[in-house]
């Protein structure tokens, strides 16, 4: 995916809010600790609640995800299937990362 792929579907989640892309993408990346009122948690917290697993992956690489991908972000899914979802996924990239280092 584009940077301009991306950007778009970052607009779209804030549709609500006057944040650039630009900033989102700096702090999903660690470069910047807010975009407006988000943190890299609740930013990834939105991502999940937003867009497939599909889509998150082309916009985040498998190692960004592990380290955002913890417990306490599950439980702040407001969807029971979402979490279940995600403590599946979280359990199977710890997996996918120990076997590979």
């Amino acid at each position: 995916m584009n940077s301009a792929e991306k950007h778009k579907l970052f607009k779209q989640i804030m549709w609500d809010y006057n944040i650039l892309p630009e900033d989102i993408e700096s702090v999903l990346k660690g470069e910047k600790a807010l975009a407006g009122h988000y943190t890299r948690d609740t930013l990834f917290l939105k991502l999940l609640e937003s867009y497939s697993w599909f889509t998150i992956l082309q916009l985040l690489s498998i190692n960004e995800i592990h380290s955002l991908l913890t417990t306490q972000t599950i439980s702040k899914l407001r969807s029971p299937s979402l979490r279940e979802k995600y403590e599946f996924v979280q359990k199977r990239l710890q997996k996918i990362i120990l076997s590979a280092g």
